[in-house]
């Protein structure tokens, strides 16, 4: 049992906050009578999975590697979209997946008679093929992060679709994210438009991920209203979701310490021991400012203001403005919040800056280190 005095960096997760988001999210699941599976690409940490255990969720995965850490660690065979299989990922994607989605009708025809054999073999657990679809129903302003704006790779339209391959028994779409049920009911409508001619010849529906239930002001229960009336709709479709951010949505924080002030043509810049382009490159890629708990809540220039500038030697490794009550100086704490979704997962060693430790706090208040990486960790990754 350690206390919170610890040395920086590190990212915390708060067990409590996590169970509290596990909890909305199954009990939408119950309510609604869909499937929730969690998306590795916004969090595998999976020394937290035994909390996710307690809860039945399983997942998806995009990548050989994130569906052998579902085998591995949260004990099931993971939902698979991948935008392109080879004859050498195929074999080993089939070993571990319940489903598997195709991107294009031309990758499905490659590899269907493999699937068709696999599913033949005796003993073997039975693989559902789907196809990715996409409605071509922007509701995502970033367009790094909208799979439906034109010239998108991802998934099928409507208009090259004209014909259900036989053997396919599922559509997915991924078109949302951090979105609002709302967004959720403008993509249904363009969906059930666009190829709700092959809804009933269909067993499954993945709505996939960007649904942020657990976001203050979300309102859940039109998700589960708009979930139920669409299962009316069709009753022999099974749903799932396969939300991301939602699991872990303002369940940890980055602690950072200030190391120097520097000043230059009137802007100071607070240098801190993380980067935001090794550590928190979300901050660089959507773009966003995060929230700094030490600081006020709106830039004020009357009062000490600072830019954030990361320890690497990028020259845009900086976010800014921050506004605090009295000047910053050497040592002095900053908490990045809500830096566990798409931010541990995204992380690089660029510069071989220190990575943070992992770290997580317990329902009883213990906190636990459970991981500190080292010159090794640096060194292995260039071997």
């Amino acid at each position: 049992m350690l206390t919170l005095n610890l040395k920086t960096p590190y990212y915390i997760v708060y067990e409590e906050k996590l169970r509290r988001n596990l909890d909305l999210i199954t009990r939408v699941s119950r309510e609604a009578g869909v499937k929730i599976i969690m998306a590795f690409k916004a969090n595998a940490l999976w020394r937290t999975f035994p909390i996710f255990r307690e809860y039945g969720i399983c997942s998806t995965a995009s990548s050989v590697n994130e569906m052998l850490l579902a085998n591995d660690e949260l004990g099931c065979l993971a939902h698979t979209y991948c935008p392109a299989y080879t004859d050498e990922t195929i074999e080993q994607f089939m070993a571990g997946s319940s489903h598997i989605t195709f991107n294009s009708v031309d990758q499905f025809h490659r590899f269907q008679d493999r699937i068709e054999c696999h599913n033949a073999t005796t003993g073997a657990h039975r693989i559902s093929c789907g196809l990715r679809i996409n409605p071509m129903c922007s509701v995502i302003e970033t367009d790094i992060y909208n799979p439906c704006c034109p010239g998108s790779r991802f998934g099928v339209t409507a208009d090259r679709l004209t014909r259900l391959p036989e053997g396919i028994e599922g559509f997915h779409f991924h078109a949302l994210c951090e979105s609002t049920s709302h967004d959720l009911k403008r993509v249904l409508e363009a969906t059930e438009e666009q190829f709700g001619r092959f809804l009933p010849r269909l067993r499954w529906l993945n709505m996939g991920g960007g649904h942020l239930m657990t976001r203050e002001g979300y309102d859940v229960e039109h998700l589960i209203a708009l979930l139920l009336d669409f299962k009316r709709r069709h009753p022999g479709l099974e749903v799932i979701l396969e939300p991301g951010s939602a699991f872990c949505w303002q369940t940890g924080n980055l602690e950072a310490t200030v190391v120097d002030v520097v000043e230059n043509s009137g802007i100071s810049t607070a240098i801190v021991d993380v980067s935001f382009a090794c550590h928190m490159p979300d901050c660089l890629e959507m773009p966003y400012k995060p929230r700094i708990s030490q600081a006020l809540d709106e830039v004020d220039p009357s009062q000490p203001t600072y830019r954030i500038g990361g320890n690497s030697c990028l020259s845009g490794d900086w976010v800014g403005d921050w506004s605090f009550a009295r000047p910053l100086k050497p040592g002095d704490r900053l908490t990045f919040e809500d830096m566990n979704h798409y931010t541990t997962v995204k992380t690089n060693m660029f510069n071989g800056i220190q990575h943070p430790s992992l770290v997580l706090e317990r329902m009883d208040g213990a906190v636990v280190v459970m991981r500190e990486f080292t010159y090794q960790d640096y060194k292995s990754r260039m071997n």
